[in-house]
């Protein structure tokens, strides 16, 4: 079902409920006081007519029918009778003859110890009276139909019912107009959404000044596609520094080996050669390791092993395992501010993806300090722990820090020194899938990385 038609359908039954409640309250609050109205009619001429009865020497039943005919002419049918002590009937009137009002006993004995009943007979309105004085003891009974009143009732039912199928009409219409014009903004987004696609990113859906949802709708939407631009150019860039990356070694296998089947070569030769090769492909296998590494960490977090780790313990592995990687290098641990619960250093996570990024930015500070020496600090702050990375040598200017989180980036000064400049851009893509930030600042001869991760405390909170 169209979303427009939804719209109508549902504002058409809001006001449908509106209108019946409304409607039929207009008619009960009239039928109540249509009631209301004949009932003390009815109990004025039942009173009337016992004044009558009480006094026999002036009034005749005679003269009390003559004027009970006479009065409530707004009443038709109407039916007059009184009932002494021992319910026996002591006076009737009836405009019709045949139109009698016969009650059971036991409403007369009812009404002597109610005083007064009200209620319906043969669609008349019938008030019971107990008119009782010192000397004088009649239940009166007033009977009438009230045809004015049903009239004006029947009137008043047609006028509501005419309002309430009418009322649906309009809103019908006007909910249609509504909902078109509410959702014609929705429309051109998807209008401008659909003339999108991967060639022309660029392109971003128009935004009014308006402070609604549409416009809201529409800002999302941009920074939506903004993201993608931005991932559709990484991904580009990525594919295209990959494909340089993994080709170089590629054409100097391939190079060196047609050069060296041009002729016939001493084993010396081959052996040159063949040693070359096998640096090249091991640097191609040093590549495809660490691009499938990169691949792993730019995933989402749904498909690997989560469970409670420990930073301090990975930073201990990770500062004995720097030193076999390669001579010279060191990591100096700082320890000294940790929180006496060891369970504020716990975090969910990966222990081994983890390890990848805490070990790549430390193998990055040793090997641009200028004595190989890293310092790392770790302490725990408002339920967040904090990894402090530091090392001493060239600094990195602004432009660049911006960048080196960006795949295959290498600062300008390190273009000749081996890497693929994937090691940070894994390390904060690793860090990020453990819900933390990394953040660089650099000066004074000084480059520090801080490292901030959520603990268990954090994350109950």
């Amino acid at each position: 079902m169209p979303v427009r038609l939804k719209i109508t359908l549902l504002f058409a039954t809001i006001v449908f409920c509106i209108l019946s409640l409304a409607l039929t309250t207009i008619y009960l609050i009239s039928v109540d006081k249509r009631e209301k109205y004949i009932e003390s009619r009815l109990t004025n001429l039942a009173i009337t007519t016992g004044n009558f009865l009480s006094r026999k020497e002036y009034f005749r039943p005679e003269i009390i029918s003559k004027i009970d005919s006479l009065t409530a002419i707004s009443f038709t049918r109407k039916t007059i009778q009184a009932y002494d002590l021992s319910n026996r009937k002591i006076y009737s009137f009836n405009d019709d003859e045949a139109d009698v009002v016969n009650l059971k006993l036991n409403k007369i004995e009812e009404v002597r110890s109610k005083k007064k009943l009200y209620s319906h007979l043969n669609e008349k309105d019938v008030v019971l009276y107990n008119y009782k004085t010192g000397v004088n003891d009649f239940v009166i009974v007033a009977a009438a139909y009230d045809i004015f009143g049903h009239e004006n009732l029947r009137e008043l039912f047609s006028i509501l019912l005419i309002t309430f199928f009418g009322g649906l009409v309009v809103t019908l219409i006007s909910g249609y107009l509504f909902s078109r014009g509410l959702l014609k903004p929705l429309g051109l987004i998807a209008h401008e959404v659909n003339e999108i696609s991967a060639q022309n990113l660029i392109q971003r859906i128009h935004t009014g000044k308006a402070d609604d949802e549409m416009n809201y709708l529409a800002r999302t939407l941009n920074k939506l596609l903004n993201r993608l631009q931005a991932s559709f150019e990484t991904q580009s860039r990525f594919i295209a520094n990959a494909s340089h990356e993994l080709s170089t070694p590629l054409a100097s296998i391939s190079s060196q080996l047609e050069i060296s089947l041009q002729r016939e070569r001493t084993p010396q030769e081959y052996k040159v050669v063949m040693n070359s090769v096998q640096q090249d492909i091991k640097h191609l296998n040093k590549l495809t390791y660490t691009l499938l590494e990169f691949a792993k960490a730019s995933g989402t977090n749904s498909g690997i092993e989560i469970k409670p780790i420990r930073v301090d313990e990975i930073l201990l592995r990770i500062s004995s395992e720097i030193s076999r990687i390669k001579n010279g290098y060191s990591v100096l641990l700082d320890f000294d501010n940790l929180p006496d619960n060891p369970e504020k250093l716990v975090i969910p996570g990966n222990d081994e993806l983890l390890e990848i990024a805490l070990k790549n930015i430390i193998l990055n500070a040793c090997k641009y300090s200028i004595n190989y020496h890293a310092y790392v600090s770790l302490f725990v702050k408002n339920g967040r722990i904090i990894i402090s990375i530091m090392n001493k040598g060239a600094e990195i200017s602004e432009d660049e820090i911006e960048n080196i989180f960006l795949p295959f980036y290498r600062l300008q000064k390190d273009r000749a020194t081996d890497g693929f400049g994937l090691g940070l851009p894994m390390a904060k893509r690793i860090i990020k899938m453990h819900d933390g930030e990394i953040n660089v600042n650099s000066g004074g001869g000084e480059t520090l990385f801080t490292v901030t991760l959520k603990n268990n405390d954090h994350k109950n909170n």
